[in-house]
């Protein structure tokens, strides 16, 4: 599915209608430029699962967690930001692959480019490219 939105709202809407699909477990990979939109619909996508918390980009920390009440089964976002590291050992150390098992959880990876062959076969991929100050093209594949 690939939407372009021109707006903020916009934005919200189509991550309303992802999130409605998830169920704890689910792998998001968020892929795109600095400025692109991610930390956006990671906003976004935390709100839409009541989860009542600051988003913050987790550059400098790697992970972030967000818990609350949730909707459904899913009572917690954790929100990596693989942006600093540089090597795949660095994904392995940090433990992503055992992050997984977590239950009641959701995993939203920004910059995924080096945890690839960890991620799990079902990870929904998410691209989102810069169109202009207030356009995005967001790419969205293996949402079912």
């Amino acid at each position: 599915m690939e939407i372009v939105s021109d707006s903020l709202t916009k934005t919200q809407e189509l991550v309303g209608d992802i999130a409605k699909k998830l169920k704890a477990g689910a792998v998001l990979a968020l892929y795109g430029n600095l400025g692109s939109g991610k930390t956006a619909f990671v906003n976004f996508l935390v709100a839409a699962l009541e989860i009542n918390s600051r988003v913050q980009s987790p550059t400098f920390v790697i992970l972030r967690k967000y818990t609350g009440a949730g909707v459904g089964d899913i009572k917690t976002v954790n929100h990596f930001d693989l942006y600093r590291l540089t090597t795949e050992s660095e994904v392995l150390d940090l433990g992503l692959p055992e992050h997984f098992a977590e239950k009641n959880a959701i995993f939203l990876i920004e910059w995924p480019e080096l945890a690839e062959k960890y991620l799990p076969a079902d990870t929904i991929r998410i691209y989102f490219d810069y169109v202009d100050e207030t356009t995005r093209k967001v790419n969205v594949q293996n949402l079912h």
